[in-house]
């Protein structure tokens, strides 16, 4: 039996078990730039498409994407993968990994998160419920 409040209870812990591999977070990252088609995943991920298939199985399993049908002119019905929300949900934490890469982790990316009203860059940050924005020497984060 899981120890009371030990790391099976932790969210974190939780959310890695389905989102933590490399080629996971490629996956959601493809998605959330239009790519839905498993050809297209494949193509950009640069892996192969037996890690593609189990990738996308897991995330469909987890909630994360889901299937919809589409079919071509004179082709047959086939599945493409698109966010679902639990997906949608990840934006913040996608985005700014996407963020502390560009700041810390070396090189630099032509792609950029803009804002399609004013074209501003997005940036992101934490805020409580209340609409304050909350600095980490802000924040507390106690048991329940």
């Amino acid at each position: 039996m899981a120890e009371e409040n030990g790391p099976e209870d932790c969210p974190i812990e939780r959310a890695m078990r389905i989102i933590g591999s490399r080629t996971s977070m490629l996956v959601i990252r493809e998605a959330f730039t239009g790519v839905s088609r498993f050809d297209d995943f494949t193509a950009a991920l640069g892996v192969s498409p037996a890690t593609v298939t189990a990738k996308l199985n897991a995330l469909v399993d987890a909630g994360i994407l889901k299937r919809q049908a589409y079919r071509e002119p004179g082709s047959r019905t086939r599945q493409e993968y698109v966010l679902d929300e639990a997906g949608l949900e990840l934006a913040p934490i996608v985005l700014g990994l996407y963020q502390w890469g560009r700041r810390h982790a070396g090189g630099r990316s032509p792609r950029r998160a803009l804002h399609e009203a004013c074209g501003e860059e997005v940036d992101v940050g934490m805020r409580c419920s209340g609409g304050h924005d909350v600095g980490c020497d802000e924040l507390d984060i106690r048991k329940a």
